[in-house]
């Protein structure tokens, strides 16, 4: 593991960039919680805090219900059961849809030096693919909103391909869209999900310090080196 310092030579071995989006390049934890938190009102649920929002991300958004899901009916007093939850499931996803949608991207930022970093790996002639366990048609609005989806060639969301990261299969499609070999490609992301998915694809890693790593320190992930802003790659 190295920190940006060592990181050149493995951007000039490299011929694209995979790019993750939540945690990575902007921080969505607040149309998260403002989405979930309406869904669960809807629902007469009992709310639930960002804090505990921000361990539940990154695996896809039926994943990140289902633990909501969990959560609070455990604080409702609730049988909170895989059956009980599965339950309430259909409704908790069809509202959630609807929230997310109409808030997207109004309670999230760009992280600093986001904007430099696409700019640099552009100007290096790398080829940028944006691949994602949020549902497409969550992502291509929220890149669009964010002025980041002029660099990007492919997009990619958790529903594009039959399973998600860390699940190898969506780096290896997305290498195959971008042309591009798996060991000259490099993914970018702010998690294990990220590294493992590389890993298993044959892919070098890159992991951002800043993310979402389901609650865990980020540097204990193996991975090929961290940055602490996209700057760096300027």
């Amino acid at each position: 593991m190295t920190d940006f310092a060592s990181l050149a030579p493995l951007l000039s071995r490299v011929d694209a960039v995979i790019v993750d989006l939540d945690g990575t390049m902007v921080d969505t934890l607040g149309d998260f919680s403002e989405a979930i938190n309406r869904m669960l009102q809807e629902l007469a649920l009992p709310a639930i805090e960002a804090r505990h929002i921000e361990h539940m991300v990154g695996k896809g958004s039926e994943h990140l219900l289902r633990s909501v899901l969990k959560h609070v009916l455990a604080l409702d007093g609730s049988a909170q059961d895989a059956i009980k939850i599965e339950a309430r499931y259909p409704a908790a996803w069809a509202s959630y849809q609807r929230h997310y949608l109409a808030i997207n991207g109004q309670f999230a930022g760009v992280y600093g030096g986001v904007q430099e970093g696409m700019k640099a790996l552009r100007a290096r002639g790398l080829r940028l693919a944006c691949l994602t366990n949020k549902p497409t048609d969550f992502a291509v609005p929220l890149l669009q909103a964010k002025g980041l989806d002029g660099y990007f060639e492919h997009v990619f969301g958790g529903d594009a391909f039959e399973r998600k990261k860390p699940d190898p299969l969506p780096l290896i499609k997305t290498c195959e869209a971008l042309g591009t070999a798996p060991a000259r490609t490099l993914m970018l992301g702010d998690s294990s999900n990220d590294a493992q998915a590389a890993r298993a694809a044959g892919c070098p890693v890159v992991l951002v310090t800043y993310g979402y790593n389901h609650g865990q320190p980020v540097r204990s992930v193996d991975a090929d080196g961290f940055v602490d802003s996209l700057l760096q790659l300027a």
